[in-house]
């Protein structure tokens, strides 16, 4: 019986009071969770000075020094103060005017040689949102009828144009265009002459004038963009020709800007 009610006194010894240690790691997570979603809150409004006292704090907390003039979180490109408007945004009108002065440097050397030489007057320059363009006008100064073979004149031109072109890196597309009649032999069509003939232009810029050729592509266009409609001499003359295209190297927001800019410099 001593043992029995021994055994039962032990027994009843051992019901304590139920264990709530966990309460206590449980509010330490609660409070945890609680300061986590403060700092998300207060970094979610932008606020320089605000991120700026947060970041230090947590520098200190983490025994650093606070960083002097705030975090830099800046990433990707830095774009240069001079480019950047109030806003913040770029200066894309900015761009663009670098871009049509360095075009029409190109456009001032071509022309005051080509008139050195008398030869001012067989090139016409337009800058627009492609680049520079030199057309070689008047065809037959550049190509007899139905020929894809460069006149005697072709040389001198292209002998400046080129000059011009080895000095910059820009892409090269050389264009060509025939009238709307059918060819005669040996070009099936109006396609084989346009093609023919800005190839002989490209080859002569490369092989003489040095140019190099993986800057420079051939294009042939047919009769399918011409000048002027008609059929008179001095249509047909106008749309069989050869444009060089001096590309524009800027991307497309920025060539967009650069036919306005060329039309308020028009005389």
């Amino acid at each position: 019986m001593a043992r029995r009610a021994g055994g039962r006194g032990h027994e009843e010894d051992g019901h304590d009071e139920p264990d709530e240690r966990w309460a206590v790691s449980y509010a330490d997570m609660v409070t945890v969770l609680m300061c986590l979603f403060i700092v998300l809150f207060a970094m979610s409004s932008v606020d320089a000075g605000k991120f700026e006292q947060l970041a230090n704090s947590l520098a200190e907390g983490f025994g650093k020094e606070p960083t002097e003039g705030g975090a830099d979180t800046t990433e990707g490109l830095v774009i240069p103060p001079d480019l950047v408007s109030a806003e913040g945004t770029e200066d894309l009108t900015a761009r663009a005017a670098v871009e049509y002065e360095s075009l029409e440097e190109l456009r001032e050397r071509m022309r005051q040689a080509l008139a050195a030489q008398g030869l001012e007057q067989t090139v016409e320059f337009v800058i627009d949102d492609r680049g520079l363009k030199i057309g070689l006008i008047g065809a037959e100064t550049f190509f007899a009828d139905n020929s894809t073979q460069l006149s005697g004149v072709t040389d001198a031109v292209l002998d400046i144009v080129g000059d011009v072109l080895v000095s910059v890196d820009n892409q090269v597309s050389v264009e060509g265009h025939a009238d709307h009649r059918v060819p005669a032999a040996p070009f099936p069509t109006n396609w084989e002459l346009s093609s023919g003939r800005s190839t002989q232009v490209a080859r002569f810029l490369v092989e003489h004038e040095g140019v190099a050729g993986f800057r420079v592509k051939a294009t042939g266009f047919s009769d399918t963009r011409p000048l002027v409609q008609g059929d008179t001499p001095e249509a047909l003359a106008s749309n069989r020709r050869v444009d060089i295209v001096v590309e524009s190297n800027e991307e497309e927001q920025v060539r967009a800007l650069i036919p306005a800019l060329a039309a308020s410099h028009t005389p």
